[in-house]
Order: C-alpha cells, then sequence, then structure tokens
C-alpha cells in the first residue's frame, strides 16, 4: 500500500480539506493499486476515466464551495447497484451485457455528496453465495493468509469483491448489499468492519434484487466511524421505494466515541452452538468484557426460535428470488440465446444465464412456492419469522439495548473447500447473520481478534430498529480494544 492508499476515509477527508493532495491524486494512486491487485479479482469491471472525471470535479467543487461530506473519497460499488452507463452484471452471465441507462438510489447519493466511482466489485451470482464462488467472473481472493500457509482463501459472500477490496486497500470505503449476512461475513472473513442497516434504512431501487423482504444496502469499510460516515450518505428517504422509511438521517459519525456507560448488552445462549471452535467463544468472552470495562452491563438472554433461522431463511430467500428472477427470459434486456419458440428460448437462455446456484435456489423457491406446499413450506416459514422477531422484540422492550454475538462460526475457508460439496454446509456459515435479516434489524461486523492460524474473527452487534447510532457507539469500543486488523499485501 502507498500512504495515500492506507488511509481510512475520515483521514482522507481530513487531509484532503488541508489540501496535503488533491482528489486526482488520491483517486490515481487506488487506481494503480487496482492494477497492481488483479490477481485478487476483486474488481469485475474498473472505471480509471470516471473516476479521474469525478476527482477532477471534486477538486474544482472544493475550489469554488464547501466541501460535500464525501467530496473527493473514491469508493467501490458492488456489482449489484445499478450505475448509469457503466455495466452492472450482478455477477451472472445472463446481465452480463447489461449497461443500465439509471443509477440506484444509494450510489446516486454517493455522488450526490461528492464520492468518486472506482469501479464495480466482484459478487458471488445475483448475491446468492457464502464465499464469493459462484461469479460468472470467477472467484474472489482474499488478501490473507494463513500463517505458515500460501492456500487462497475466501473473502466471504456475497460482498465478497468489496470486501477483498477494502482489506487490501484498493479502496477505502465499498458498498454491499446484505440478505442474509453478505455484508458482516465477508467482513468477519477479511478483518474490516461491515453494517447492515436496518430494513428500509436504506432505499433498495436500483439494486439488483435477490430477496426483496431481506436484501439491504449496507459500507464496509476499515473503521467504524468510516462506517458511519458512508452510512449518512447511503442511507434516506426514497418515494421510488416503498419499504424505504421517511425518517431523518441522523449525524451517524457524532455516536462514534459516545459514552456506552449504564447500557444493557444482551448475550443471547442460543447462539453458543454445537462444535463452535473454541476460539470464537474465547473471543465472544474477550467482548463481553471490553464493553464491560466501558460500563456496561451484560445481560444473559433467550431466543428461543433462533434455531429455525437458518431453515426459514433458506425457504423464504430461496422463494423470493424465484418470484425475482422470474424477470430473466432473454426477451426484454440482457443475455438471449434463441429457440425455435419462446418456450425454448426461455429455457436455453436461463440454462446458459444462470450458475449452478441460482439454479438451485430458483428451484427450491418454486417448489416451496408450489400448489400443495406453500402452507407447508412459505407460509410456516413466514410464520418462524414472525416469531423470530417477537424474539428480540421481547428482549429490547426488557430493556436490552443491544446484543452480542460472534459473526461468524469459523474464519476464512480456502478457495473450493467447501464449494464442491454439500450445500448446507456452505449455508452454515450464515447462522450466526441470518435473524437480524429475518427481523429486520441493524447489524455491524467489528474486527475483534485473529485465530490460532492469524486469521480474523469478528463480533456482531445487533441493534435495535433504526438504532444504528448504538451500534457504532458500542463498535467503537470493541475496536479500540481489539486494535487494528490489518491484512497484509501477498502479492
Amino acid at each position: 500500500m502507498t500512504g495515500l492508499t492506507a488511509l481510512t476515509i475520515a483521514q482522507a477527508r481530513d487531509a484532503l480539506a488541508k489540501k496535503e493532495f488533491t482528489a486526482v491524486e488520491l483517486a490515481d494512486a487506488h487506481l494503480a493499486a487496482m492494477e497492481q491487485a488483479r490477481a485478487l479479482n476483486a474488481y469485475v469491471l474498473e472505471t480509471p476515466e470516471r473516476a479521474r472525471a469525478m476527482a477532477q470535479a471534486a477538486d474544482a467543487h472544493r475550489r469554488g464551495a464547501a466541501a460535500r461530506p464525501l467530496e473527493g473519497i473514491p469508493i467501490a460499488v458492488k456489482d449489484m447497484f445499478c450505475t448509469a452507463d457503466v455495466r452492472t452484471s450482478a455477477g451472472s452471465r445472463i446481465l452480463e451485457p447489461f449497461v443500465p441507462t439509471y443509477e440506484s438510489t444509494v450510489s446516486g447519493n454517493l455522488w450526490r455528496d461528492g464520492a468518486v466511482l472506482l469501479g464495480k466489485t466482484n459478487n458471488d451470482e445475483f448475491a446468492m453465495g457464502s464465499s464469493n464462488e459462484t461469479s460468472c467472473f470467477g472467484a474472489v481472493t482474499s488478501p490473507w493468509r494463513r500463517k505458515g500457509a500460501n492456500t487462497k482463501l475466501v473473502p466471504g459472500g456475497s460482498s465478497g469483491g468489496s470486501a477483498a477490496a477494502v482489506a487490501a486497500f484498493l479502496a477505502p470505503g465499498a458498498t454491499g448489499t446484505d440478505t442474509g449476512g453478505s455484508i458482516r461475513q465477508p467482513a468477519a472473513f477479511t478483518g474490516i468492519v461491515g453494517l447492515k442497516p436496518t430494513y428500509g434504512r436504506c432505499s433498495r431501487w436500483g439494486i439488483v434484487a435477490f430477496a426483496s423482504s431481506l436484501d439491504q444496502a449496507g459500507p464496509l469499510t476499515r473503521s467504524v466511524r468510516d462506517a458511519a460516515i458512508l452510512l449518512r450518505s447511503m442511507a434516506g428517504h426514497d418515494p421510488k421505494d416503498t419499504t424505504c422509511v421517511d425518517l431523518p438521517v441522523p449525524d451517524y459519525e457524532a455516536a462514534v466515541g459516545r459514552s456506552v456507560k449504564g447500557m444493557r448488552i444482551g448475550i443471547p445462549k442460543e447462539y453458543r452452538v454445537e462444535g463452535m471452535p473454541a476460539e470464537i467463544e474465547a473471543l465472544w468472552q474477550a467482548g463481553r468484557k471490553w464493553l464491560e470495562a466501558a460500563g456496561a452491563t451484560m445481560v444473559e438472554v433467550s431466543l428461543p426460535h433462533t434455531k429455525y433461522a437458518l431453515p426459514a431463511y433458506y425457504i423464504v430467500a430461496p422463494a423470493e428470488a424465484s418470484s425475482n428472477l422470474a424477470r430473466y427470459d432473454g426477451v426484454r434486456y440482457g443475455l438471449r440465446v434463441p429457440g425455435k419458440d419462446v418456450t425454448e428460448l426461455y429455457e436455453r437462455t436461463r440454462a446458459a444465464g444462470f450458475g449452478q446456484e441460482v439454479r438451485r435456489r430458483v428451484m427450491i423457491g418454486t417448489y416451496v412456492l408450489s400448489a400443495g406446499y406453500y402452507d407447508a413450506y412459505y407460509l410456516r416459514a413466514q410464520q418462524v419469522r414472525t416469531l423470530i422477531k417477537k424474539d428480540f422484540e421481547d428482549c429490547f422492550n426488557a430493556g436490552i439495548d443491544a446484543m452480542l454475538t460472534p459473526t461468524t462460526p469459523s474464519a476464512a475457508f480456502g478457495v473450493g473447500e467447501k464449494s464442491s460439496g454439500d450445500p448446507v454446509e456452505m449455508y452454515l456459515n450464515d447462522i450466526f447473520t441470518v435473524t437480524v435479516n429475518m427481523a429486520g434489524l441493524p447489524g455491524i461486523s467489528v474486527p475483534a481478534g485473529l485465530d490460532a492460524q492469524g486469521l480474523p474473527l469478528g463480533l456482531q452487534l445487533i441493534g435495535r430498529p433504526f438504532d444504528e447510532e448504538t451500534l457504532f457507539a458500542l463498535g467503537e469500543v470493541i475496536e479500540q480494544a481489539a486494535g487494528t486488523v490489518a491484512a497484509e499485501r501477498w502479492w
């Protein structure tokens, strides 16, 4: 990394304000780093010309007016966000030729506030995956390695390209989407901060849909403060998205450093799963002690329906995916493989355009929505979802301010180690994160330590609806106590 690429968003913002360098110089430093690190496959599309033009505009704006919140800050955008006149593929061959004529609300908010687009980052196809191995552009490689080994590791998924880019100093911040843990899990695997906001805090308009009642955009950064800065720009009411709430966007950065004295933090007993490594339990205990030292009170709580969250999620999410992906038919946009009639056109297009994991989930979703199975599977899963949400509500109503849990049941695994076997083994990576999406709550993963092999581990904080500020205050306590977790460049 260079001096410029090592800067956090907050540091770069302050240095730009002092005219220590220009936005163009900052963008060029990141573009050079991206070129050197293409072996990671973190980006599926680099946009150097656009980045320099946006950086020049930011420098000009700074000379003539007050700087905007993200003036000149380079940002990577997950390839699930539509970007006007820039290819948006969702990691799928069926959308590989798609160039939107419009901008997603979230990315548009970033450009409104002066941010600079570095490129589009890789992700699991249609965000369906926990390792970033299902993309049509190939697997992403984490910048981390186990001690004494050179085995390529996954960065987690589906926002693995964004996580790898931030961890490898190829961008100070990036956007991600989280449907069942797809921001928090890769953040934990790569030693960075990942926030899944409350459902409805950020607009979903212009984001390629996976599961509409679960998807939520959020930031990936190298510090809690940076996540707060980025979320303030990403969030906000959008009349184009009926699920986006009309609430004021707080000054999230002001919550970083706020006292947590007197807060009551829940420790859910159901998150002690069978076979959980001792080092995950030890990290969890360390997190408890750090928050207690800051004045918070730890309270054992019960979320009894947690054990049903993963199976319920893998009914609800594929069902919604089956509905959402029905629009990819080879007729209106994207890939088209001709056939002798419209049925064969559909069949050939989808067979060529969808990868194995997407086909698996579409078939599961279609099955659980079919006549005779809807009540037995989908309706029951939605009832379980209501009970999961009520478990959290009962705890919050009893005075709990937030929950502390591990983010993942293990550190990152090797590329190919789990992708060729039982898919359920891969799905278990989301065991600690899916409850947050099922209940529509905010959750943040903060790097909290390293395992015995030198790989990062994260702690997760789960908050009340629309109370991301408390998560930023608590997350900063963990961040300060744990110290900086940074990847060493291996290339």
